[in-house]
Parts: structure tokens; C-alpha cells; sequence
């Protein structure tokens, strides 16, 4: 049978489109939130941020639940860390290395220039697929196949190329930022050692884990190697306090994203802080409440005042349906951590959850100072839209509705709850701006969504 030459062009311009894509970061993952990992990320990467010479205040470490072992950046300055890179880290140090070359892209601009590398490729497969086509038509199948996959190949070669080479800038500039904060490059070596050793003995395929995006080899293991060696800060040891913190933040996400395997690397016989931890998540995700409030008793004992061992406590008995309960715990953490906004969050939701009219006063204060510090927390959008419901004040209800619908992509429910907030809203107050706001943005969204469909 004949291959139809039309057909076997659009396959090949589908093929090379394909590939294009699949160079670029996915964003499917959903983000995982929590006030314990967020301030540990903070602390870890304050010093190489601003050995970059970039502000703290405008990068932001983000951890997305997806079990690959990898990071990313994307447009802006968010450096993105997959639950599996954090779970495969065996020290602090090793994620600070992943950071210091995450921070060497975004200070490089990689994430914009990414496209002029994709924008050459495209010239050279469109070229390709046009000379092709003209040598099918003139009766030149073959040789215009041939023409073709080469020109597909030049296109992939050249992306690759400009790929490597940002991966070798981010290189040498992660190393820059961890020698000007004073941080061993020993983390980042062992790191990049574990992932390659592991590649070689499982001969793991390449798909979408760090190896792929990060191509590693031995030329460039051996350059970080001589450069991190020289630096004085070489033999430094890792910080005791943040190695502790580290391992903490581990078991509870382990404990949060694989209950199973938690149950393996943190028995019952381990009665450390981070095995307390772990298996207090995954006993709560399991539904094993009592045993679940006995870890979170275990830990109160060993630091009674500690806001995040407060917070489980409060968090695993307002979702076990005590709400009540929860109240003198979570109002404790918050006192003991009034900086951390998801925490007053959970506080609010706990006293709305009581459904007593006398705690919807309290509920609305600590919500609107959570959400002043904090806007992009859904749940205490959709808490403080309940207690504007219970008050009588519609609009304002429906300005918060609107709001976390905004947050989670609802843009069709955010554009209608957004408008039904302007109806009712004095125009030209902040709350009438920015209901006018979601809506413009929403609307925006809608236009453009419906625009792909065509």
C-alpha cells in the first residue's frame, strides 16, 4: 500500500509539535500547602536568593504533589519542587542544591528564553515539512520523507542543544549562589550522583523525571565537583536546626502523600519527632482517628508549645468531625504562630464549622487577618463567604465566592459571582474594584478558553 502524502505531512507536523510540547514543564500538579514546609523552604533558599541577587520577597519555592523526582521553573520567579524530589532528598543540603540551580534559571531568564530555542526549532521542521511536501508532490516520496525526518531531527537536535546549555549556565551559577551564602556543594554532588547511579543500575527510561529535564553526565558531575571542592565552604557541616526541620517536613509529607510506605519507613518502634509525624498523617488519612490523636498527643509532649504539632492536633479533629474540640488547640498555635496565615485559616473554618452564631464574630476577624496576609487560600475564601451568608451581607458573600472561584480556575462561576457582587457593592469601593476585577479577568479567560475550542 502507498502512503498518502498528505496525510503523512500533518502526522509529522502533529509528531513535531508533540515534541515541542513535551520540552516544556507540565503544569497539571496540583500545589500542596503547608505553613511548616513553606517556612522551611523560606529559610533554605533566603540566602541563595540573595546570592543571586534577587528579592526574597518576589521568589517563591512551591511544592507540587506529583511523585517524579524534579523541579521546574516557569514564567515569573517561582521555582517548583516535586513531593518525589523532596521524599528521594536524604539531607536539607541536597535540596538546597536543587534550589541554587532552579534560582540559576530564573536569574538567567531561562523560562523566556526557552521559546527562542523552540521558535528556532519550529522554523527548521516547518522548512523541513515544506520542502518535503514540495518533492512528495513532484512524485519524490521517498526522498521527500527523507527530507522530512532529517529536518525533524535538526529541529529536535538544535532544542536540545540550547536545553544543555542553559542546564550548564544554571549550573554554574547555582554554584555561585551556594559558595556567596556559604552552603557546601556537597548536597548538589551527592544529589546528582544518587539520580545518575540510580539511572545506570535500574536503567531507568528517560520520561518526565529529573534526568530528562536535567540531563546529566560525566562532564558535567566532574566540573561541579572541582568547582564546589574549592570553595571554602566544602567541609561546612549541615545546620543541625535545619537538618531537624528538614526531616520533620519529609515524614509529614510522607506521611500525607504515601501512607503505606510511611508505615514501612517509620514503624511504631521509632518514637522520634518525624516518626510521630508521619504516621499521625497517614493514620489520619487512613481513618484511624485515635490512633492518629495518640501521635499528635506523643508529639504535644515532647514540645507542647509547638504551633505545628498544635495545628495537626486542631486539624485532625476538626476533620474527624470535632470541630469544637479543635478550638483551644488551633486558637493556641495561632497565638504561638500569629505570622502564619493558613493556621488562623483552619482556626476560622473550625469555628464556622461549630455552626454556634456566637463564634461566626471571632471567625470573620481571624479570616479577614488570614486572608489580608494570605489571599490565595480557597478555604478561608469559601469560610469567610459562609459567615457573610450568616450575616446577612449578600454581596460581600458573593464577592468571596467569587474569589475562590478565581483561585481554583472556576472562571465561569467566578465571572457570575463577581457580577452578583457588583450589583450589590457601592461602585467605586476596593470591594467593588475588585469584584470588578475578577470579572474582567474571568471574562478574559472565558474568551480565550473558548477560542482553543475552535
Amino acid at each position: 500500500m502507498s502512503e498518502n502524502p498528505a496525510r503523512t505531512l500533518r502526522s509529522l507536523v502533529l509528531g513535531v509539535t508533540l515534541a515541542l510540547v513535551a520540552a516544556q514543564p507540565a503544569f497539571a500538579q496540583s500545589v500542596l500547602r503547608d505553613s511548616e514546609t513553606e517556612a522551611l523552604f523560606r529559610d533554605i533558599s533566603k540566602p541563595l536568593i540573595e546570592g543571586a541577587k534577587l528579592d526574597p520577597k518576589s521568589v517563591n519555592i512551591v511544592l507540587v504533589n506529583d511523585p517524579e523526582i524534579n523541579a521546574f521553573v516557569a514564567t515569573g520567579q517561582t521555582v517548583y519542587i516535586h513531593s518525589g524530589l523532596l521524599v528521594a532528598a536524604d539531607n536539607v543540603n541536597q535540596v538546597q542544591g536543587v534550589i541554587a540551580h532552579e534560582l540559576g534559571h530564573v536569574a538567567g531568564g531561562h523560562s523566556i528564553r526557552i521559546y527562542e530555542g523552540q521558535a528556532i526549532a519550529t522554523k527548521i521542521s516547518l522548512l523541513s515539512l515544506l520542502l518535503g511536501a514540495a518533492a512528495m508532490a513532484a512524485g519524490a516520496g521517498e526522498a521527500g520523507m527523507g527530507v522530512i525526518a532529517a529536518g525533524q531531527q535538526a529541529a529536535m537536535g538544535n532544542l536540545f542543544a540550547f536545553s544543555r546549555s542553559q542546564e550548564s549556565s544554571a549550573d554554574l551559577a547555582g554554584a555561585s549562589y551556594l559558595a556567596k551564602a556559604g552552603i557546601s556543594g556537597k548536597g548538589s554532588l551527592e544529589f546528582f550522583k544518587k539520580l545518575q547511579n540510580q539511572e545506570y543500575r535500574l536503567a531507568i527510561a528517560r520520561t518526565d523525571d529529573y534526568a530528562s529535564t536535567h540531563p546529566l553526565n560525566n562532564d558535567r558531575i566532574q566540573t561541579l565537583e572541582q568547582i564546589y571542592k574549592k570553595d571554602p565552604a566544602w567541609a561546612k557541616p549541615i545546620d543541625p536546626a535545619l537538618e531537624a526541620r528538614f526531616e520533620r517536613v519529609k515524614a509529614k509529607l510522607i506521611g500525607y502523600v504515601d501512607p503505606k510506605r510511611a508505615a514501612v519507613l517509620y514503624p511504631e518502634s521509632n518514637q522520634s519527632v518525624p516518626a510521630h509525624y508521619a504516621r499521625a498523617y497517614a493514620y489520619h488519612l487512613g481513618a484511624y482517628p485515635d490512633k492518629a490523636a495518640q501521635e499528635s498527643e506523643a508529639l504535644l509532649k515532647i514540645a507542647p508549645n509547638d504551633p505545628f504539632f498544635l495545628e495537626l492536633k486542631g486539624q485532625i479533629l476538626l476533620e474527624g468531625g470535632k470541630p469544637r474540640e479543635a478550638l483551644p488547640a488551633l486558637r493556641q498555635a495561632v497565638a504561638k504562630a500569629p505570622d502564619k496565615p493558613m493556621i488562623a485559616a483552619l482556626l476560622g473554618h473550625a469555628l464556622v464549622a461549630t455552626e454556634d452564631p456566637k463564634n461566626f464574630p471571632e471567625a470573620k476577624q481571624v479570616l479577614r487577618q488570614a486572608i489580608a496576609r494570605d489571599n490565595d487560600n480557597p478555604d478561608a475564601w469559601y469560610q469567610l463567604g459562609i459567615v457573610y451568608d450568616h450575616d446577612g451581607d449578600a454581596p460581600r458573600a458573593a464577592l468571596a465566592t467569587a474569589e475562590r472561584n478565581n483561585l481554583i480556575g472556576e472562571n465561569k462561576l467566578a465571572l457570575a459571582s463577581a457580577k452578583m457582587a457588583m450589583n450589590g457593592l457601592k461602585a467605586g469601593t476596593p470591594d467593588y474594584l475588585r469584584a470588578q476585577d475578577i470579572s474582567m479577568v474571568s471574562e478574559a479567560a472565558l474568551k480565550k478558553d473558548k477560542k482553543k475550542k475552535k
